[in-house]
């Protein structure tokens, strides 16, 4: 790609730090150096037209895990680590309505429900029967209980009438958070190139030089942000892990309000402008889904639309007015990698699935690894 004078002057010259990824890491990365640094050139490269992973294709739950999530972290992770992961969730969250504001990205704290089918009626009663010692577990994050038993009200079918709910857990609008943010960034006088996506980089100790598909350029330091998608940047410790929704159209009268999670965290869905948006569904082919392909499939489409039919909404009519699939980045261990990776290049990726939650907090981290 040939650029003008004018192009490379005031784009691609002289830059002090490049971020990769313009996600809720990335820009947040972005802002945090801003403040560091006031007078850097800072540069954002995003692969997509808009942030192309998960950040605005997520579900919107400003949620930091289900009583059967925790309870399954417990078997992989001490309790100390349990209470870490928690509490940076939570830690991530706050900074994100702080930063932005609740009427910004239209926070409501409706609560959260994990539900479980009739088959689960066991992992309900195993959830049920740790649930004052998770209680107690994260006390030091929220100084009061977190999980308590209530009856179903919303008509679901084939659950068990009791669920778990968390008082503590609300949701965004995905879309209104993310153009807030980009708002801020751009005030900041940081500039975003879309539709750019790097295919490697060299850090040659004094910079890096970043090849992307159509040019390449150099620049001080290079910041990662792009989670699922990090292994094709060399980082193998991430693994892309596919989520696939779909949302209805508007559906007259509906009372369901809240973030509800079934199967352990693998479904989830909400309201939102009188729609129910549900997804999931990875469990089913967990190979096929560690993917970065932004397709559906039909045995998890189907899915989706059996549960939605048959438990969600088993008495209304309702139509799929549209289907996406975001790309999340999973690992062995929950927690975020934040480091350096070489004299110039640094990373902030691995987010669980947690990206709304985290995703403020590891941007800020990883801005603060430059020493």
């Amino acid at each position: 790609m040939s650029f003008s004078y004018w192009e490379q002057k005031s784009w691609l010259s002289n830059i002090d730090f490049t971020i990769v990824g313009s996600g809720i890491t990335g820009l947040n990365c972005a802002l945090q150096l801003r403040r560091k640094y006031p007078e850097a050139k800072i540069l954002v490269l995003e692969r997509g037209i808009l942030s192309n992973g998960a950040s605005t294709k997520n579900a919107g739950f400003a949620c930091f895990g289900s009583l059967s999530e925790i309870i399954d972290d417990l078997q992989k992770h001490t309790e100390q680590e349990v209470i870490d992961l928690v509490s940076r969730r939570n830690q991530g969250l706050q900074l994100l309505r702080s930063t932005l504001g609740d009427q910004a990205i239209k926070y409501e704290q409706y609560g959260g429900y994990e539900l479980f089918l009739e088959e689960d009626a066991s992992l309900f009663e195993a959830c049920n029967s740790k649930l004052e010692y998770i209680n107690e577990l994260l006390k030091p994050v929220f100084n009061e209980d977190v999980f308590s038993i209530a009856k179903d009200t919303f008509g679901f079918k084939k659950v068990v009438q009791n669920y778990i709910f968390n008082k503590f857990e609300g949701q965004i609008d995905t879309g209104a958070m993310m153009q807030s943010l980009l708002y801020k960034v751009y005030a900041e006088n940081i500039q975003i190139l879309n539709s750019c996506e790097v295919e490697e980089f060299y850090d040659q100790g004094k910079n890096v030089i970043v090849k992307t598909k159509n040019f390449e350029f150099t620049t001080a330091k290079i910041f990662i942000a792009t989670n699922g998608f990090a292994t094709k940047l060399g980082i193998d410790e991430v693994k892309p892990a596919r989520a696939q929704v779909i949302i209805t159209t508007p559906i007259e009268d509906l009372d369901i309000k809240g973030t509800f999670h079934l199967d352990k965290g693998y479904y989830y869905f909400r309201n939102i402008d009188n729609r129910i948006l549900f997804g999931g569904g990875r469990n089913l082919d967990f190979k096929a889904e560690e993917t970065t392909e932004m397709n559906q499939t039909s045995l998890i489409q189907n899915k989706l639309e059996e549960i939605l039919k048959e438990v969600i909404l088993p008495d209304r009519k309702f139509e799929i007015d549209h289907r996406w699939s975001g790309i999340m980045g999973v690992g062995v261990q929950k927690k975020p990698i934040v480091k350096q990776l070489s004299d110039n290049v640094f990373c902030g990726v691995r987010l669980g699935g947690m990206g709304v939650a985290i995703g403020s907090l590891v941007g800020s981290e990883l801005a603060k690894e430059l020493k």
